[in-house]
């Protein structure tokens, strides 16, 4: 079979990975003129793991991250230091943390030569048949998958975009330049609108992220600056991270989901992936687990049906579990974000009240991915 894919982030590149081993032809067509995501970090839970394990590409990402975390202590803290919420070292056993550049380097390198189109903008057919438009011309495939990001051209063409919806605050994300020591202790600080999160990378170096509930559109001349004004009096080893980060490698976007999921994930023989069909705040760390399962589950249900019924069963698993995760993590950054002193007292409140060990359940639970 001969397959588009348009984007090539991790969901565009899992899938084209995984098909191309399963001897389908691929063309993965990329408007930048380099693969992957800009350079942060990111967690992968056992469900991804385990998607990635179906398609036989586990053991290629383990290789370029570390299950380090697994061994920390973990949760949420107050700006103080003081636990909310303390999670035991090993509560979750599966987690890995790695570099994004370095997964989609991974995914690139599986890949035969020739299958990746870099610098190449493509269009989708309207009414889903499986073509692709670029510099004039059709290049007509037996399956075409829409893996363009979160403002996706393809599900606008396609009729099946719902909006694009402001999440109320703002993120700067960085990765310092050398190792740093974060005494073993891994996880997010909550404070009122606010948050600073702490993820160690496989060499040493550590990926932080800082979100503040703000309006759209504003920048600072100097972003580390910034996030050192509003988060440098917090708690060890929040300052020493930032200022271990290069300026020019501070990171900022306003964060943005899909104001609602589309009504179906398929439009004939074209099939959204990834952020194009569930664009979700980053509240639970799935969003690129998620990519990772609906590429695993699309190309092990074509191992064993013919394209439409293994689309038609795609677009029905993949809407359910998306909708669901899409929005339990709306809901967390409407928590993790409370401002107002009142609801934030509230929220501490009931974190601090949480046996760790239901906590933990409730996170496994989230993490369970079956084999279609």
């Amino acid at each position: 079979m001969r397959v588009a894919v348009i984007g090539a982030g991790i969901g565009g590149l899992t899938a084209a990975a995984g098909l191309e081993a399963d001897g389908h032809e691929v063309v993965v067509y990329e408007r930048r003129d380099e693969a992957g995501a800009v350079g942060a970090g990111l967690t992968l839970f056992g469900n991804a793991l385990g998607a990635l394990d179906a398609i036989g590409l586990g053991d290629t990402v383990r290789q370029v991250s570390s299950d380090a975390i697994a061994g920390m202590r973990a949760g949420q803290r107050t700006p103080s230091g003081d636990w909310l919420l303390s999670l035991p070292a090993g509560a979750a056993p599966s987690v890995r943390s790695l570099h994004r550049v370095e997964l989609c380097r991974a995914l690139v390198e599986a890949l035969s030569d020739g299958t990746l189109r870099l610098g190449r903008r493509v269009e989708v057919a309207a009414d889903g048949r499986p073509v692709v438009t670029g510099d004039g011309a059709d290049e007509r495939f037996d399956l075409v998958i829409a893996a363009d990001g979160l403002r996706s051209d393809a599900r606008a063409r396609l009729g099946l975009d719902r909006g694009v919806r402001y999440a109320g605050y703002t993120a700067w994300r960085g990765v310092t330049a050398a190792g740093l020591e974060v005494q073993g202790v891994a996880g997010e600080t909550w404070g009122r609108g606010s948050i600073f999160g702490i993820v160690p990378l496989p060499d040493g170096r550590v990926y932080w992220f800082a979100t503040e509930s703000t309006g759209a559109g504003q920048h600072a001349q100097d972003e580390r600056e910034a996030v050192r004004q509003r988060f440098g009096h917090w708690h060890a080893p929040i300052l020493a991270c930032i200022d271990a980060t290069p300026p020019a490698a501070v990171l900022r976007h306003d964060i943005h989901d899909l104001a609602r999921i589309p009504r179906s994930f398929v439009k004939g023989r074209t099939a959204l992936l990834g952020d194009a069909a569930h664009g979700m705040t980053p509240n639970l760390g799935q969003g690129a687990g998620q990519a990772i399962e609906d590429a695993a589950t699309l190309t092990l249900l074509l191992r064993g049906s013919d394209v439409d019924e293994a689309l038609s069963t795609y677009d029905r698993l993949r809407r359910k579990r998306t909708r669901a995760i899409w929005q339990r993590s709306r809901l967390m950054g409407k928590v993790a974000q409370a401002s107002h002193p009142v609801s934030a007292g509230i929220r501490d409140a009931l974190l601090r009240a949480t046996p760790p060990a239901r906590m933990a359940r409730a996170a496994q639970s989230l993490q369970q991915w079956s084999e279609p």
